[in-house]
């Protein structure tokens, strides 16, 4: 049987996102594994905290690859399997030619909905760059890239469920649970049309109507901040809404750790969202909108979450007036999220899945279904 010794993972840039799951694959890998950065990060994701400084010895930095491109390539050839997410495809030229290993790393193609103008470009492209019978997998970091790309064609019974896998803690839980401050929401992210700051907002008005106590807390900077801030003024929610500015992660997550409610409004541009990991992970009752990418995954509805279909306002606040009504319920949902990502949604377990998956194909089970839920398990 053969093992899996050389792993490649191609992307535009390293991030704190990446380093996780990167690291377990290095400690099962050792020097058989490398991240191949292909550009420099932006000025903007820096400023959102994503730099990861000093860069692990598995890293080939965007310096590195632009000095000696070959070189990244003469790694990727050489590679047992390669995970390859955004990056130029002429990397893979050679390796398609030998029929290789390749596990495509992709959210949902189709975030603007399906644009049928453009169905017979999407079909030539995809069909030019992953032709039919090749080895050929896709790593599914939402839970609808699947069907988008089965609109073409594409990865049928061939898709994988992933995601990201940010930063895990393991936390004494009890010690956690008791520290959360009563009552207490949690939105973060930036303040522009596609996140639904206003959802948020809308949500704590209601609330004080009917007279609840609670206090929404929100992390996040961005176009819509000044209109956010006139809606509170408007409807003289001061005493109940507080806005925080920009955090980095680390900030993020203390207020994770302290708040009993997280709520999750972006709509289907959300690729993935790797909060709903770090919420879940920090013992937060998520309620979520259905329509991003990794709530299908990660939250069974009433068991460790709470979901609600897209723009429906009325049962996303029926499900924070349940939680915010019910403290053993909270208490319930916050174990149970916490619980699916210590034991399944975590950089650990998806190394060693991931390699587990790559060796069945390796040795000839092009069909390999190894998992029947969770990480690396087939997209139904």
């Amino acid at each position: 049987m053969k093992k899996l010794k050389k792993v490649v993972f191609v992307s535009n840039f390293f991030n704190h996102h990446q380093k996780p799951f990167s690291d377990a694959m290095y400690v099962n890998l050792g020097d058989g594994y490398r991240f191949i950065e292909t550009e420099p990060m932006s000025e903007e994701r820096k400023r959102m905290g994503w730099e990861v400084e000093g860069l692990p010895a598995y890293v080939i930095s965007s310096e590195q690859f632009k000095a000696s491109p070959e070189g990244a390539i003469a790694l990727i050839d050489q590679a047992d399997i390669v995970i390859f997410g955004s990056a130029p495809e002429h990397l893979l030229v050679s390796r398609k030619k030998a029929k290789k290993i390749i596990f495509r790393y992709s959210e949902r193609p189709l975030k603007k909905g399906f644009e049928l103008w453009k169905y017979p470009f999407r079909v030539v492209k995809w069909f030019l760059i992953n032709p039919p019978f090749k080895p050929v997998y896709m790593l599914s970091a939402s839970a609808y890239t699947a069907s988008d790309y089965s609109k073409f064609g594409q990865y049928i019974g061939k898709c994988y469920k992933w995601g990201y896998f940010p930063q895990m803690k393991r936390y004494d839980i009890d010690v956690l649970i008791n520290n959360k401050q009563e009552n207490s929401i949690l939105w973060v992210a930036r303040f522009i049309d596609w996140k639904h700051p206003e959802v948020a907002l809308e949500v704590a008005k209601r609330l004080k109507s009917d007279g609840y106590k609670f206090k929404l807390r929100m992390i996040g900077i961005g176009a819509l901040e000044s209109k956010m801030r006139a809606f509170i003024k408007d409807n003289d929610l001061f005493d109940c809404v507080e806005m925080l500015g920009v955090m980095n992660p680390e900030q993020v997550r203390e207020h994770m750790e302290k708040s009993e409610i997280f709520l999750f409004t972006s709509d289907r541009n959300e690729g993935w969202g790797a909060v709903l990991n770090e919420s879940m992970n920090s013992a937060c009752a998520v309620v979520a909108n259905q329509a991003i990418g990794s709530v299908p995954f990660l939250i069974k509805d009433g068991e460790n979450g709470y979901t609600y279909k897209d723009g429906d306002i009325d049962v996303l606040f029926n499900r924070v007036k349940l939680l915010l009504c019910d403290a053993d319920n909270r208490k319930h949902i916050a174990l149970n999220a916490y619980a699916t990502i210590i034991n399944e949604w975590n950089a650990e377990n998806a190394a060693e899945k991931l390699i587990a998956l790559g060796e069945a194909i390796l040795n000839g089970n092009k069909k390999a279904m190894l998992y029947d839920d969770g990480v690396c398990s087939k997209v139904k």
